[in-house]
């Protein structure tokens, strides 16, 4: 079978598409199948060299223009799909969807989040959460977005979502319960993760990551921890609101217990978290987060706000501790309980390990690639 994957991220980028779809390409290609990656890439990654993997990656530049890049992407997409059995997009839904009109091709797309409301919400066009911004009606611009959200992922023969809680979201926006696979996402292991060095003395350890912009609410997070004077953090990730953050910091007289890590790669991330002691997600949206996967796999103790499919993933008081992501006091709280309570740590960090079993990446590639086979024509 014949498979080109799409994807708005991919290595050196870090977030969890750029994580899952490396896994799923090689595990395609493992099962015998011809598998080609179409991403988009920052410039000065366009040359990356991608030889580590089993599979060809073809890279578009994600910073043309932004009246020509439609185009670019759609012409990129028929050239690449002109003569595969199926597409399978982890993004760019609009301009595949489009290329697919005249490509005829079976097509799945994996819906991690709400496109439209990322990008209203990065614009500063709306200010509502993930589910008011479902239910609300807005300016042209917006409702312009949102429609093309639904009418792309209508454009698919499936939608693979990574939990229930976002299933029943995209169902509001017109696509047929029966088409919807919910696929939860997964890890492999990683048994050979050295911990990095890192700039903190501090005895205790807080990792969080992601990009940073306002729903992340790193900023809350810096200030949980500002009073635990044992207790460091290390920030990775990059984004808008780098320099306020740091400001932050200084405002607070912490910066000396505050480490910006910035973007890296994937085995630099997984050992900045294994030289950590805690995790934490403190976003106000999450579809089901990847990189609480990758913590619980390290054995990190999980703290994540109750939000979307998290709660799916992280059991309170069993393999985590869940919060809410408005009531900041709760985070400070959880912290004072968890910061001297090494045997409270490594409960929750076994509890994490026994889930790990339940979210095991062969059983999701298993249930993806079946899914993928059924359009196998050759």
């Amino acid at each position: 079978m014949k498979l080109l994957l799409i994807t708005g991220i991919f290595p050196p980028d870090i977030g969890g598409p750029a994580t899952y779809v490396p896994q799923m390409a090689k595990a395609l290609t493992q099962r015998g199948h011809e598998v080609r990656v179409l991403t988009t890439s920052e410039p000065e990654n366009l040359a990356h060299d991608d030889r580590e993997y089993p599979f060809p990656v073809v890279r578009m530049n994600r910073r043309v223009p932004l009246w020509r890049r439609p185009w670019d992407y759609i012409q990129q997409i028929r050239h690449y799909g002109s003569d595969v059995d199926a597409i399978y997009a982890n993004g760019i839904f609009w301009e595949t969807a489009l290329a697919n009109r005249g490509l005829h091709k079976p097509l799945v797309i994996k819906v991690v989040g709400d496109p439209a409301w990322e990008r209203s919400t990065n614009r500063g066009w709306v200010q509502d959460n993930f589910e008011q911004f479902q239910q609300q009606k807005y300016g042209l611009k917006v409702e312009a977005l949102k429609w093309m959200r639904s009418w792309s992922v209508r454009q698919a023969d499936r939608i693979i979502v990574p939990s229930c809680y976002l299933a029943r979201w995209v169902a509001g926006w017109g696509v047929n319960q029966d088409q919807i696979s919910v696929i939860y996402n997964a890890v492999k292991p990683f048994p050979g993760i050295q911990p990095a060095d890192m700039p903190l003395t501090t005895s205790i350890k807080v990792v969080t990551v992601g990009r940073l912009i306002p729903l992340k609410q790193v900023d809350k997070i810096i200030e949980a921890i500002a009073p635990f004077e044992q207790v460091g953090l290390v920030v990775i990730g990059d984004g808008p609101e780098r320099r306020s953050l740091a400001e932050l910091t200084e405002n607070l007289n912490i910066r000396d217990r505050v480490y910006f890590a910035g973007q890296r790669s994937q085995s630099e991330t997984l050992a900045l978290m294994a030289a950590s002691d805690l995790f934490v997600l403190y976003s106000t949206h999450e579809g089901l987060p990847h990189v609480v996967l990758e913590a619980m796999s390290l054995g990190l103790p999980v703290v994540a706000t109750a939000v979307g499919g998290t709660p799916e993933l992280v059991r309170d008081g069993d393999n985590g501790l869940l919060t809410d992501p408005q009531n900041h006091h709760h985070l400070g709280k959880i912290l004072a309980e968890l910061i001297p309570s090494h045997s409270l740590r490594q409960r929750l960090a076994l509890g994490a390990k026994r889930t790990m079993k339940e979210f095991s990446l062969d059983r999701m590639v298993e249930d993806c690639a079946t899914l993928l086979e059924t359009y196998n024509h050759r």
